[in-house]
């Protein structure tokens, strides 16, 4: 991984997020304000455009920059959590120019544990944690593999989390206020988690 591979792949997502754009919104209108998927789309197209016109080959600060970028194109409960995802990564992959499939598990590794000391969030509590965080650990365990093997396996594991939003109570945000209502639902950011990693998978190259 380098800034032209993430380039390639930040793309490859927004796009994902642009195509997924009313599911994500019919998703978070159930029990929420109805903007995760303008904001899905504007984050991760912002990043994408941050990270084509830098010159920065450092990927710390690449991400450093989408930190900042992401909280500011979309500054919602979900924006902030990537934000800090992000910002996570960017410690663990400072002064690398060119990262390993096993630098990038481990960086989103250091990312998803900034979010929980964070946020005090984390699998089983009806977030997007609960897509990311099986989807790292599955990533973490098939480093060895071909990488398209190793990010499938991940994108899977992040599809099974996402599946099962629909059998936990919400613990955070206004959802709470809906009790059982919000069962039979995937939960809107476990989803855009999945496409994440639904768009790396598809698009590995």
């Amino acid at each position: 991984m380098n800034r032209e591979n993430l380039i390639y792949l930040l793309k490859n997502i927004s796009d994902t997020m642009t195509q997924n754009e009313d599911l994500l919104t019919q998703a978070d209108a159930k029990f929420g304000d109805g903007d995760l998927g303008i904001s899905m789309k504007k984050g991760f197209d912002a990043i994408y455009h941050i990270v084509s016109v830098s010159e920065e080959i450092d990927l710390g600060k690449i991400f450093l920059q989408c930190s900042a970028g992401f909280n500011e194109a979309a500054p919602s409960t979900l924006g902030t959590i990537l934000s800090i995802c992000m910002m996570g990564m960017a410690k663990k992959l400072n002064g690398l120019t060119d990262a390993s499939l096993e630098n990038m598990a481990d960086a989103l590794d250091a990312g998803l544990e900034m979010v929980s000391l964070r946020t005090k969030s984390s699998v089983g509590d009806r977030t997007i944690m609960d897509s990311l965080v099986p989807a790292v650990k599955a990533l973490k365990n098939h480093v060895s593999e071909e990488k398209d093997a190793a990010l499938t396996a991940a994108f899977k594991a992040a599809e099974k989390g996402m599946e099962n939003t629909k059998f936990l109570p919400a613990k955070f945000g206004r959802m709470v206020y809906y009790g059982e209502q919000v069962l039979g639902h995937a939960d809107g950011g476990a989803i855009a988690g999945m496409l994440i990693f639904k768009a790396l998978s598809h698009h590995s190259d």
